[in-house]
């Protein structure tokens, strides 16, 4: 039996009947050439044969006292979370994804598990799909990539046990006498001091934010600076997935042109996206939009849990210029990045609760609200650089499906893979309209950033 962490138990409350809190990702795989024509039929009952799972794969939630934790089901049915189905001929991309978007917007049963493995057959080409889903109380964007990949090989020939079969990874719980109740008190005791030490650092960097802000600092971002737009509405509970790799070569080749990262050119990519798309809707607001970045504060390799903050970024979509734009993202960024290398873990997730915490409270109080702390979510989640395989079908692209809620209706994540930056988009299907045409902008927006390697003569 283990407690919740405050985190996680975040993630469960604020769950609803609108917006469902997993996280997912969909998996195109192709098979061997030599794959008979009942291949995924025997990788479904082979997948079924790993019934016993590992933690946190065998434990449900369970409340107690007002407090959740995780315990270990003892009536665990692996049927209830290994599911086989079909696409209707002719197995299209967009069918595919149509199944994801009514998928996704289902809520994981608590009486279980919180996770399930769809199997998808049918897709064009001879391809399957996979669509893994997993509840965020369970994993962050970042475990749940290394649960995916845990279960990868390099080598086609070799087939591992799904990931819930195989150990996991990361800090080793205390065992003996330090699993006992003074063992727990003893953990407690720790994390009270950690705490304690934490805070003024905490305060000490969010006075120095707001003094920068009051100076006009041009690379800082308050957690209220975000402008209510269209992407900032009550949601609905239907979805719109939709996805599209982007060449990573391209945008690596920019980025050392320009001198900037690769994340530098994901954003300005989005910005520009955003700000075509919000212009052909006349609904471009006049103040920058403003992006939550998730940032791993991981620093082991554990596969389950939270251990996210996020910083705040400049998207410059008020600027007509990519130049312009692409500077004041870099700056925006590396702001962030040289305030996070002073401070700890504990700390930096401390000081962006405490900096987001005015505009967040507004999200939630009013139904279309100004000075937010951001306008959505961007996360760009690390992958394999080498091409891989799953249960001997090679992968040909790994795209996150993640999370909207009420007063953010879009969400863009992305997973870096090989030569691919696999694109996986996230809206409300009744709050966006014309949403879909956001694929197309990301590709004009990484042809700005080309086009500006040309400009300058890089």
């Amino acid at each position: 039996m283990r407690r919740l962490t405050s985190l996680d138990s975040g993630f469960l409350f604020l769950e609803k009947r609108n917006q469902p809190l997993h996280v997912a990702f969909l998996t195109v795989l192709r098979p061997p050439p030599d794959a008979p024509q009942d291949f995924t039929r025997k990788m479904v009952e082979r997948l079924c044969t790993y019934g016993v799972p590992l933690p946190p794969f065998n434990q449900r939630l369970e409340r107690r006292l007002g407090a959740g934790y995780w315990v270990e089901d003892p009536e665990f049915d692996i049927h209830q979370h290994v599911v086989h189905l079909s696409l209707p001929q002719p197995g299209r991309i967009r069918d595919l994804l149509a199944m994801v978007s009514r998928m996704h917007a289902s809520h994981l049963d608590r009486a279980y598990p919180l996770w399930r493995l769809y199997v998808i057959e049918g897709l064009e080409g001879g391809r399957i799909a996979t669509y893994s889903k997993v509840h965020h109380a369970v994993a962050d964007g970042v475990a749940g990539a290394r649960l995916m990949l845990k279960s990868m090989s390099t080598d086609p020939e070799q087939v591992l046990p799904p990931t819930w079969a195989l150990p996991p990874r990361g800090r080793r719980h205390a065992t003996g006498l330090l699993s006992a109740p003074a063992g727990r008190l003893a953990r407690l005791a720790s994390g009270v001091r950690a705490g304690a030490d934490s805070l003024p650092v905490i305060a000490r960097e969010l006075r120095q934010t707001w003094h920068e802000s009051r100076s006009g600092h041009p690379d800082v971002v308050t957690g209220a600076a975000a402008p209510g737009c269209i992407l900032n509405q009550p949601i609905s509970a239907s979805r719109r997935f939709f996805a599209q790799t982007y060449s990573q070569t391209r945008a690596k080749r920019a980025a050392r042109a320009l001198g900037c990262t690769v994340n530098d050119v994901v954003l300005a990519m989005c910005a520009s996206a955003l700000r075509q798309y919000l212009l052909g809707l006349g609904a471009l607001p006049g103040r920058p939009l403003i992006a939550g970045v998730p940032l791993s504060t991981r620093r082991d390799h554990s596969e389950s849990g939270n251990q996210i903050a996020f910083m705040l970024v400049n998207l410059g979509t008020h600027l007509p210029d990519p130049a312009d734009r692409l500077a004041l993202i870099r700056c925006s960024v590396d702001h962030n990045k040289q305030r996070f290398l002073r401070m700890k873990p504990a700390e930096i997730l401390g000081y962006s609760v405490g900096l987001m915490a005015p505009g967040l409270m507004r999200m939630l109080a009013v139904q279309r609200p100004q000075s937010l702390a951001f306008n959505l979510v961007i996360s760009n989640v690390p992958g394999q650089r080498s091409t891989l395989y799953w249960q001997g079908c090679e992968v040909e692209a790994m795209y996150p499906v993640s999370v909207v809620v009420d007063g953010m209706a879009l969400n863009i994540s992305l997973t870096s893979r090989a030569d691919g930056l696999d694109f996986g988009l996230i809206a409300c299907r009744r709050t966006l309209p014309q949403v879909l045409r956001l694929l197309e902008y990301l590709e004009m927006g990484l042809q700005e950033i080309e086009a500006l390697v040309e400009r300058t003569g890089a």
